[in-house]
């Protein structure tokens, strides 16, 4: 067989596809947060603070790096210091999940809604509450205020995690 540059692309992109399914492996589920879990960030531990958790899961790393609140993992996940292959994202469903004391009730961060600008804070302040359901955003918005977003609208700076202090000329 005679060895062209369009037998070796294929062969190429043939053995990219076959390693791809090798590292795939079966489903990442997401982990469960105990007394102990740190918040990746900053060392917070999620169990003392109110509002949705969120956990991301990355290649070639046997554990999640959990946040403190969904707003810190959209962070990462949207202005990556470093370039990292995101396996999974997960975030509380607070339609399910108690406000004060979330626990469980984790669903695919992409599939979500959530509630930008409402009343209720997380461990950081303000955070997006994050649901399963839009209909249980919508609710939520009435109750406590806010606009309903899917994943894919939500963009860097709306997360910009720096409190408005870097453009605070008064200090």
């Amino acid at each position: 067989m005679k060895l062209n540059r369009h037998n070796v692309l294929l062969a190429a992109v043939a053995s990219m596809a076959l390693a791809a399914c090798d590292e795939a492996g079966p489903p990442l589920t997401p982990a469960e947060i105990d007394q102990a879990t740190a918040c990746a960030l900053d060392g917070m531990l999620l169990a003392d603070y109110p509002g949705p958790k969120a956990q991301i899961h990355f290649a070639g790393q046997s554990g999640p790096d959990f946040f403190c609140d969904t707003m810190e993992m959209f962070s990462i996940y949207l202005n990556p210091e470093q370039v990292r292959n995101v396996k999974a994202l997960y975030v509380q469903d607070m339609g399910v999940a108690d406000w004060n004391e979330p626990q469980g009730a984790w669903i695919d961060a992409k599939t979500a809604f959530y509630v930008v600008g409402s009343k209720l804070h997380g461990s950081m302040g303000p955070t997006f509450a994050s649901f399963a359901q839009e209909s249980a955003a919508t609710k939520f918005v009435t109750e406590h205020g806010g606009k309903v977003y899917r994943f894919a609208e939500i963009t860097p700076q709306m997360v910009a995690l720096d409190g408005g202090a870097l453009h605070d000329m008064k200090m």
